[in-house]
């Protein structure tokens, strides 16, 4: 906890004010006040029904939407999320919303980014403080809150479609200076009778003493505000720790097979895994059980859980 700050009664600014004469009379009006939104990626993996009994069911990553039942974008789809109160941290209204939306006050939380351009809501100036978090869905029923007329997990597919890279060269000596770096992605996302689909920019501009990145959605139909680039940075950051992390582990049953397991790591990938190889990968992050799946229709398998000394 950090110590509150003590006043300094005897110093004066250079107009002549202590600190409590210059609190008496600040006007906080003298500057523009942004509303500060927490918006929640809420990441699950959901199995898909198979008609062969003998056959595992194929997982898929998914997304909680809600459908928006007022003004601005009325019926379109949105991350959950609301305004965050006066008494509250960024943090708290995250959480707050994950139990409105979900009924869970627990599960992994981190804050992914703050996005705060102009225009970004067309109601009034909005900085949404964005967090991703990731649930187990069998320990769950989603909920609409007050503000919305549906719930649903949406399944998600994010790909690269085109990329290419611009190079600046000095005149004076011809060597690289800087590159950008430009990358389309189609970020699809659906339900048995609903599709979504977004067109994303990742534009990564690089030299010698930096590296930014922006995001710019190119084409948007049925996402609300500009929730597709929201989505866009949470699958990236998935991604991008699931590679070195035991992060996935979090959207894991208490008990589950590693061929579940590396169905999750795949999906979340979009890409396939050797087995020997994911096996060594996340040896040290699990360990066996004396119990085995039944009644699944093909030979049972040996269930794990995740090694928390370690994990």
């Amino acid at each position: 906890m950090g110590e509150k700050k003590e006043s300094t009664p005897g110093l004066r600014d250079r107009n002549g004010l202590t600190e409590e004469e210059f609190l008496k009379s600040y006007n906080p009006g003298h500057y523009a006040r942004p509303s500060v939104a927490a918006d929640m990626a809420i990441f699950t993996v959901t199995d898909q029904e198979e008609s062969n009994y003998r056959k595992l069911p194929e997982k898929n990553l998914s997304i909680l939407l809600i459908q928006r039942g007022g003004h601005p974008y009325l019926g379109c789809w949105a991350l959950p999320g609301g305004f965050v109160r006066p008494e509250e941290t960024t943090e708290q209204a995250a959480r707050r919303e994950l139990r409105e939306e979900t009924g869970l006050d627990y599960g992994y939380m981190e804050q992914l980014y703050t996005f705060s351009e102009p225009g970004r809501d067309p109601r009034t100036w909005v900085m949404s403080c964005s967090y991703m978090a990731l649930v187990d869905c069998s320990r769950l029923t989603i909920q609409a809150g007050d503000d919305a007329d549906n719930a649903r997990w949406f399944r998600i597919s994010y790909r690269l479609t085109d990329e290419h890279r611009d190079y600046r060269r000095s005149q004076d000596t011809g060597q690289v200076e800087s590159v950008e770096h430009i990358q389309h992605y189609e970020l699809k996302l659906w339900t048995d009778d609903t599709v979504l689909c977004s067109g994303i920019e990742k534009i990564t501009r690089k030299n010698r003493q930096a590296e930014t990145v922006e995001y710019k959605i190119t084409d948007n139909r049925g996402l609300a505000f500009d929730h597709a680039r929201i989505i866009s940075c949470a699958l990236e950051r998935l991604r991008g720790k699931v590679e070195y992390t035991g992060l996935a582990l979090h959207l894991m049953p208490q008990e589950f097979t590693l061929t579940q397991l590396q169905q999750v790591y795949e999906v979340i990938l979009d890409k396939c895994l050797l087995k020997p190889a994911f096996r060594r990968k996340i040896a040290s992050l699990v360990e066996e059980t004396d119990s085995f799946t039944e009644r699944e229709g093909h030979r049972p398998s040996r269930l794990y859980r995740r090694k928390w000394e370690e994990f």
